[in-house]
């Protein structure tokens, strides 16, 4: 008797003893669906994170930050002209380990629209490079330019929500306030672009609830949207308003008789992009050379990484799915138990019909593989039902209690899910496989 022979004897006795055959497969049902719910869920938390991330700029984005001079420079912190455009051009002179710089210089100001209203804002000038750096997205017309920062041009690029705020009775399309002028302390700025919304999956699934005339959800009533009001980890993109960063020192920050001169500006953020991970390691080092060399060996710099939130974010995700598959794995070891135990419930009925095949021929290995298949087939059909099962979960809880990261399945998951269900199958039928191959043909025929 051969493998598949076996299964097909096995579906046989599934199909004739259907309700048994099912509570059989109950434990392994219900653990693989709530394995492939947990897989499912876990992927989504993880997308949706690692979403975020990117937007956010990726953990290829680094920032220079200030810090407190350490006590064997404290006599030479003097010396240091600190964040400066200097920092700026000297980590351009490494293309080879960072990929974009993006300086920035920051102002309070008041923008006001001759068609629309006056509102406060924090007015940014930086390079072009500060579109790739922070992974900003294009809703509508164009970012900064090379020429812009040449020619030093009144061009502004605004953010979603600030474009809210400057008109808030219009709710046309982006495009529609290209072209328009705005004056930033008085004086007028062509818009350009317009940066594309950035908002988190609930406050996605808030909008377009509302897009619909749907009531949202309680647990997402309070998200952003356009012009929402209220702060999240987005807010620095949606309230943007970028300028060149020529223009910003010019316009806003020269004329003063202590000014330094543009290469030697103070700078309020200094942010690259490394040009590969692999390398991470070797360009953090690199380009702390360069800044012991503009800082005149002052250690008056730190670096801002995003590797502890990620290893943080990884190591609950880990966490989060082992506890997951621990509960899943007791609902198929139950499921496992119940095998087992129905198909040595099955053997003591079918001594007989054992009996009589081994007394015409068959083999003890036949026998045993027999068993074996069936046991099989029932753990197979049990995770395919459970994988149709965990995904009638998934709806209803996405029904129930909208999430906030929407569930994803994933090949790898339904794999692993049906794999488990086999095994499941496979080590519950060992032992009643091997019992029914050692029984004696001549007490299996009289067996009553």
């Amino acid at each position: 008797m051969n493998w598949l022979s076996g299964m097909l004897i096995g579906l046989q006795e599934i199909r004739e003893h259907k309700f048994r055959s099912f509570l059989t497969m109950l434990g392994v049902i219900l653990g693989v669906a709530s394995l492939l719910a947990m897989f499912a869920l876990t992927a989504g938390i993880a997308a949706s994170w690692r979403n975020t991330m990117e937007q956010l700029g990726g953990l290829e984005r680094i920032g220079i930050s200030d810090k407190q001079v350490s006590l064997e420079f404290a006599d030479l912190a003097a010396l240091s002209p600190g964040r400066t455009l200097a920092d700026a051009e000297a980590l351009r002179g490494i293309p080879h380990l960072v990929s974009h710089v993006a300086p920035e210089m920051q102002a309070g100001a008041t923008l006001s629209a001759s068609d629309g209203a006056t509102v406060s804002a924090r007015v940014t000038g930086t390079w072009p490079d500060n579109f790739t750096v922070s992974q900003h997205a294009m809703a509508a017309g164009r970012f900064l330019t090379d020429l812009d920062l040449q020619r030093g041009a009144r061009v502004v690029v605004l953010g979603d929500a600030k474009v809210a705020e400057l008109w808030p009775d219009e709710h046309g399309t982006d495009a529609e306030f290209l072209g328009r002028t705005i004056t930033i302390n008085g004086r007028p700025f062509a818009v350009v672009g317009i940066l594309a919304l950035y908002e988190r999956e609930q406050d996605r699934l808030r909008r377009e609830a509302a897009a619909r005339g749907d009531k949202p959800p309680a647990r997402l009533a309070m998200g952003g949207g356009r012009g929402g009001g209220r702060r999240d980890m987005f807010s620095w993109k949606n309230e943007s308003v970028i300028v060149p960063l020529t223009t910003m020192y010019h316009e806003f920050r020269s004329g003063q008789a202590d000014t330094p001169p543009l290469a030697m500006a103070k700078l309020d953020y200094l942010n690259f992009r490394v040009r590969d991970l692999t390398r991470f390691d070797e360009t953090l080092a690199e380009v702390e050379k360069l800044l012991r060399g503009t800082r005149r060996g002052v250690d008056d710099y730190d670096f801002d990484t995003r590797e502890d939130w990620f290893e943080r974010m990884e190591t609950s995700l880990r966490s989060t799915q082992l506890s997951g598959a621990l509960i899943a794995g007791i609902s198929l070891l139950v499921g496992g138990i119940g095998i087992a135990n129905i198909m040595l419930a099955s053997i003591s009925q079918r001594v007989r019909e054992l009996g009589v095949r081994l007394a015409v021929g068959a083999r003890r290995r036949d026998v045993f593989l027999q068993i074996l298949a069936e046991s099989t087939a029932i753990g197979i059909i049990g995770g395919l039902l459970g994988l149709g099962a965990g995904v009638v979960l998934l709806e209803l809880l996405g029904n129930l209690a909208p999430l906030e990261s929407p569930p994803v399945i994933e090949p790898s998951a339904v794999l692993i899910s049906v794999g488990f269900a086999s095994a499941v199958g496979v080590l519950s039928g060992l032992y009643p496989a091997w019992r029914a191959s050692r029984l004696d043909p001549i007490a299996a025929l009289r067996y009553e």
